[in-house]
């Protein structure tokens, strides 16, 4: 019996499980669409509707709380080791990427006199294997 048990496991660990929707979520707010399984997407929509109710806030604590599903960016390590100006250069390229500022700076402030109903999900067809029910999960921006 499955009484009282939220959300769905999408027949992987824990681990994976969530890495999967960190990256879903972390697509969704850089790329605004994304096209997966319509399982995995209203997971992400649950995640990311969170988020942006979130965001709104716009305080250094919901900032840290954000940073806690969205981790930032991590540069390779050839990146890391560099020195100097090259390295600046880098560091910008690595926070013009990252999913919070984004969302804070971005996201937010387009959704800050709506309540709720902050991404659409389209269904768009099926996939060619498995036939799995495949859709677009959009931030509604317009």
């Amino acid at each position: 019996m499955r009484h009282r048990v939220a959300g769905r496991k999408l027949n992987l660990p824990t681990d994976q499980r969530l890495a999967l929707l960190r990256g879903l979520v972390r697509s969704l707010i850089v790329y605004q669409s994304i096209e997966t399984t319509e399982a995995r997407a209203k997971e992400a929509k649950a995640i990311a509707e969170k988020l942006i109710t979130l965001a709104k806030k716009d305080s250094l604590h919901a900032r840290r709380l954000a940073r806690r599903v969205l981790p930032a960016p991590r540069m390779p390590k050839e990146m890391r080791e560099a020195h100097g100006v090259a390295m600046k250069k880098i560091r910008e390229k690595a926070q013009a990427a990252d999913p919070v500022k984004i969302l804070f700076d971005k996201v937010a402030p387009k959704f800050a006199d709506k309540q709720s109903g902050f991404t659409r999900i389209t269904k768009i067809g099926f996939r060619r294997g498995d036939a799995a029910t495949l859709v677009k999960l959009e931030l509604t921006l317009d």
